[in-house]
């Protein structure tokens, strides 16, 4: 069985795969994070307007 830096190495492509992986992952995160916070920020926004309307 190989041992886990020749698995991580790849045969040579591991700074390839991996950088792959990276970017793919930083992109998704980019991608999904900020109509989270939006939408955290409008329920937020809505709760106050709620309150100081008195609903």
């Amino acid at each position: 069985m190989s041992n886990l830096p020749d698995v991580l190495a790849m045969g040579g492509h591991g700074v390839y795969v991996w950088s792959a992986y990276g970017i793919t992952a930083t992109v998704l995160i980019l991608l999904f994070l900020p109509p989270i916070l939006g939408k955290r920020r409008l329920v937020q926004a809505e709760a106050r307007r709620r309150r100081r309307e008195g609903m």
